[in-house]
């Protein structure tokens, strides 16, 4: 699958951004009065998610192959669901995390960096302490999508801890530092493969942008295949 076909205005990342908001505001119209309901609900990942899994049947891995929100063993807790698998001839070729930010930036920001290192943290574990997964290692993806806003574009607030911090957090704002935690997690291995979104809905209409170079839609596409291609020469 192309993520980008030529010049066409709709290409599949911007179909599946489209997807993302529209059932954000669908889900938030059926819920008015009621608390948190939209924030639960995850079916708003949905596009996105279904994106991705075309990415990986259309590098080589069967349709049946991918499983949604599956339970995997950690090693500090017994299990985690993750959002989708992808399992071939008994092996784990991938698991991947679909999460999103939509308002309230500065109260969820630190739970979502906790949420993400924890869980990959708990999965590499149980590889190293107990062989979970065999022969061949885990490869984890993180997809994040976020809503562009002032609050996201804003400058941070102080960072004053009783020792420095890492200097280069110092006026960054959120989407920066969103950028910064992805960019870290691929570089250290802590995730194999990241992928950025940040979008606006203007009324009208939505937009998206993939500012991260290393987290893009391209590298994301390239990831996967180099993922299928390896387990692929192991396994066929």
């Amino acid at each position: 699958m192309s993520l980008y076909p030529g010049d066409e205005p709709h290409d599949a990342t911007q179909a599946a951004v489209q997807a993302f908001w529209e059932s954000r505001l669908s889900q938030r119209s059926k819920q008015e009065g009621t608390t948190g309901g939209e924030a639960r609900s995850g079916a708003h990942m949905n596009g996105v998610r279904d994106l991705v899994a075309d990415i990986f049947v259309d590098a080589g891995m069967p349709a049946s192959s991918i499983v949604y929100e599956p339970y995997l063993p950690g090693y500090y807790r017994a299990r985690k669901r993750w959002d989708m698998a992808v399992q071939y001839k008994g092996s784990l070729v991938a698991a991947l995390e679909f999460k999103s930010q939509v308002g309230s930036v500065a109260k969820n920001i630190n739970n979502r960096f906790e949420e993400a290192l924890g869980t990959s943290t708990d999965t590499w574990a149980a590889q190293t302490k107990n062989f979970a997964f065999g022969e061949v290692p885990p490869w984890l993806g993180y997809v994040f999508v976020l809503e562009e806003t002032e609050e996201t574009e804003r400058a941070g607030r102080d960072l004053r801890s009783l020792f420095p911090v890492d200097q280069t957090f110092i006026g960054m704002s959120p989407n920066q530092r969103y950028q910064e935690m992805i960019s870290r997690f691929v570089g250290d291995n802590v995730y194999q493969a990241g992928w950025f979104i940040t979008t606006q809905w203007h009324g009208d209409g939505v937009s998206y942008a993939e500012p991260l170079v290393t987290a893009s839609g391209r590298s994301f596409q390239v990831a996967v295949q180099g993922r299928v291609n390896l387990v692929r020469s192991m396994l066929d």
